[in-house]
């Protein structure tokens, strides 16, 4: 019976360890200089070499030559190291044995000697799925195991430790096993295998392993069965549900060329694919074409197709239509396509500001301006191009634009400058005024960037102007009368209290205060 790839190409020596050489460096000079801890964790993504690490380091213990890093291979205990059945490596998997019970029975085991190697080794499996109370009962023997005794503890999830299981071991954390080291190690073992292959299809395979180096052996076990002979892209794209290399240049192509009728073509082909799918894809797709210089990709557009295939994403989160999605995509791409630079509009503007003037007469070799209503009269053209800037104004706001249109009136346009007459007042004044940088933008796209713009007020504005004015005017008129007639009055009744014949009779009456009323 043919055994699974993972299995049958399990590594049972330090060199044959994928991916994982900062780990490996430190076990070999450990051993090698017999600086030996009483209790390791093992931390990583799955199938990364955890287990398989801690079965070589246990081997590399128990060896009757060792402990060295390269074990015998020959010897009675490495023999059965091999085949799992050495009675001093005891193998827990705490995902089943997870109580206090089982923890302390693995206590008392420690307390006798090794029936036959220099140490008793515990290889604790998914060690973060014990209970509280397990992992208080191991903390005094983790701390202080007998001197024949010695811990590997294997982890996916180290943040579920307590911190004081972590302060008892020497920590090596397992990185995710790069694409390209994946890869030559499935282009070993097919070899072996005697299995032809595409290296285009590794990769794939590399990529929907996730860095997991088991997963990626077992989609392995499957492609060969799939492929019935040869390992290609197309077969593996069909078997996992993926887009074809091919697929996703002629997908870009299209976008490059804004082939809008071309592209919903697609989108409907791809609504038969799982939508993050193809989003994670295109991004594997765009990233190579990047790195390997496609001149198709510069940065700018890389980084702009880049953020949308991310942010595409998020819409799956909300339930979205899948096929919705992908057409937000794709025209969003396209349209990314369109966007400029700021150092584009920049050298645009200062390109059309200093470029030579256009001649006036046109022949037959002249090439025709780019306004429609060239051919039209002086004050025709200037009249036109004023319904542009309103047109402009409806599109931008319809509240000012009716505004502009309503109090706005086209005067005359010659020598660059622009006249219309204002008839706005009040609230329509301020609106206008609001508006103006927007007004002033399109008069320069539509006029030339240097028309100057020039208003003067209608013949009724300046009537009431006047009218408003001459009011003001009485009524200061009015009020300089009143304040001269009240001054008299004044002084008529001053000249009054000061007659003889008064003070004489405050004398004689003795009168303190004098009260002057009007007359009724």
């Amino acid at each position: 019976m043919s055994k699974v790839l993972a299995l049958k190409y399990r590594p049972n020596s330090f060199d044959k360890l994928i991916g994982q050489d900062a780990v490996t460096q430190t076990l070999t000079l450990a051993l090698n200089k017999k600086t030996l801890s009483h209790a390791y964790l093992f931390s990583g993504l799955r199938g990364s070499g955890k287990t398989s690490t801690a079965r070589i380091f246990a081997k590399a213990l128990v060896c009757k030559e060792g402990p060295k890093s390269n074990p015998c291979e020959i010897c009675e205990h490495c023999k059965m190291a091999n085949e799992n059945r050495h009675i001093d490596i005891i193998e827990m998997d705490a995902a089943s044995s997870r109580k206090i019970d089982d923890i302390r029975d693995l206590i008392e085991n420690t307390k006798y000697r090794p029936n036959s190697a220099r140490y008793k080794i515990f290889i604790i499996d998914e060690v973060h799925m014990l209970t509280k109370e397990a992992f208080n009962a191991l903390l005094k023997t983790l701390e202080e195991p007998p001197e024949f005794i010695k811990f590997i503890l294997a982890t996916t999830d180290p943040l579920k430790l307590p911190a004081t299981i972590l302060s008892r071991t020497q920590h090596f954390r397992f990185k995710q096993i790069a694409t390209i080291d994946i890869v030559n190690h499935l282009s070993y073992i097919l070899n072996l295998e005697k299995v032809e292959y595409e290296l285009d299809a590794l990769e794939m395979l590399s990529r929907a392993g996730n860095g997991s180096l088991r997963d990626t052996l077992t989609l392995l076990d499957q492609a060969i069965i799939f492929a019935n002979g040869k390992i290609t892209p197309t077969k593996i794209a069909s078997m996992l549900g993926l887009l074809d290399p091919k697929q996703l240049e002629s997908i870009f192509d299209t976008i490059l060329k804004s082939d809008k009728k071309k592209v919903i073509e697609i989108i409907k082909e791809l609504e038969n694919y799982e939508c993050e799918v193809v989003i994670n894809e295109l991004i594997a797709h765009l990233k190579e074409a990047f790195f390997n210089s496609d001149g198709k990709f510069s940065t700018l557009i890389t980084e702009r197709f880049f953020r949308i295939l991310s942010e595409s994403k998020n819409l799956l989160f909300l339930n979205a239509d899948n096929g919705f999605v992908l057409t937000l995509l794709f025209f969003k791409m396209i349209e990314a396509m369109n966007i400029k630079t700021v150092e584009e509009m920049i050298s645009s503007l200062e390109d059309e500001k200093f470029r030579s003037p256009e001649p006036e007469v046109l022949t037959n070799k002249t090439i025709a301006p780019k306004t429609t209503c060239e051919s039209l009269s002086e004050k025709d053209r200037g009249i036109k191009l004023f319904s542009n800037l309103i047109a402009k104004l409806e599109d931008r706001s319809y509240e000012l634009a009716t505004c502009f249109k309503d109090y706005v009136e086209y005067s005359n346009y010659e020598n660059g400058t622009l006249t219309w007459i204002s008839s706005a007042d009040n609230e329509h004044k301020k609106t206008l005024k609001h508006g103006y940088p927007i007004i002033r933008q399109f008069v320069q796209e539509i006029f030339g960037i240097d028309t100057q713009i020039k208003m003067s007020q209608s013949e009724k504005k300046k009537i009431d102007e006047v009218s408003h004015v001459n009011k003001e005017d009485s009524t200061v008129m009015k009020n300089e009368e009143s304040n001269n007639h009240v001054d008299t009055q004044e002084s008529k009744v001053k000249e009054g209290l000061n007659d003889p014949l008064v003070k004489k009779v405050k004398e004689i009456f003795d009168i303190k205060e004098i009260e002057i009323c009007p007359k009724v």
